[in-house]
């Protein structure tokens, strides 16, 4: 399943350490970069099997051996994985990881640790692990899973083979929410807002964001018909919405999506779309007022007096 994956939407990374695991050439601490939804994880599980897999085939660990199907179920007594406990990765998790790792492996001579979401170490757990790898006691493989970079200790980084992930294409990312039974109009939708897949699902699963997104909708096809209903239903629906100053953008960031599916619609056609156009460059003026502290409201109201009256 993540062999699938990979190859699919990290090849250049996957292929990296392929060939190193070929050659001999494994690190013994690597550095996962790279946004949620993008592989790390995948990659983390798939380097851990190909390891201590018994049946390796075609350089690629089988999936079904014993080991295979125990780190896949997080029961393999020699890969151990860490998440932060609560809001951190905590300086107790990291001592108890160090005083497992002073033990022999139960069934082999290795042992591997996958720290998921690093960058919530908070600063003893930190400097307890830069301390394990400056020091490394037996024959270990460290993998650090991170979105945020910045945040993990530079010495830390020095002692890491450090691998970037690629955003998923915007392509890329409708094609696998549409195999998750997204439509395609909501794809394309999360495609423009993000380009993590799990933060994806997981802003499609927001109640307030299928509300607004289905508001917004209305008030757009108002706006194209010139319908004077658009400037009441800023009022009637759309300031009900826009609460808090990370919804309005986003309500705007919504508008500027539906006036460019128009303007791509009306290409398709062979059309040239001057007014979208119009609206398009007023949209990108209104959140520039609205980034200036310009309410809400107003931004609203002007913006759709401006695209039905001209």
């Amino acid at each position: 399943m993540e062999e699938l994956f990979l190859q699919e939407y990290q090849p250049l990374v996957f292929a990296q350490l392929k060939k190193s695991i070929k050659h001999g050439r494994i690190a013994h601490a690597y550095l996962f970069e790279g946004d949620k939804g993008t592989g790390k994880h995948e990659l983390s599980l798939w380097l851990a099997k190909r390891l201590f897999c018994t049946n390796v085939q075609e350089e690629a660990p089988c999936g079904t051996c014993s080991n295979c199907l125990r780190i896949a179920q997080g029961e393999h007594p020699d890969v151990i994985q860490i998440e932060p406990d609560g809001q951190m990765i905590k300086v107790d998790q990291i001592r108890q990881l160090q005083e497992e790792f002073s033990k022999s492996g139960f069934e082999s001579r290795l042992k591997i640790f996958i720290l998921s979401q690093a960058d919530k170490m908070n600063n003893s757990a930190a400097n307890s692990l830069l301390k394990f790898l400056e020091e490394p006691v037996g024959n270990f493989l460290a993998i650090l899973e991170t979105e945020s970079l910045g945040r993990i200790l530079p010495t830390i980084q020095s002692r890491c083979q450090i691998i970037h992930f690629s955003p998923l294409s915007k392509e890329k990312l409708q094609e696998k929410l549409q195999e998750e039974g997204l439509s395609k109009e909501t794809s394309r939708l999360l495609s423009h807002l993000t380009n993590s897949y799990h933060k994806a699902v997981e802003i499609s699963q927001d109640e307030w964001f299928n509300e607004t997104k289905d508001a917004v909708k209305r008030w757009v096809n108002y706006l194209l018909k010139k319908d004077p209903q658009a400037f009441i239903f800023v009022q009637k629906k759309l300031l009900g919405l826009a609460k808090e100053k990370n919804q309005q953008s986003e309500i705007f960031l919504l508008l500027l999506f539906y006036f460019q599916e128009e303007r791509d619609r009306l290409l398709a056609q062979g059309l040239w779309g001057k007014e979208i156009n119009r609206a398009i460059e007023a949209a990108l003026q209104a959140q520039k007022k609205l980034q200036a502290n310009v309410s809400f409201q107003g931004v609203a109201e002007q913006f759709s007096v401006k695209i039905i009256y001209g």
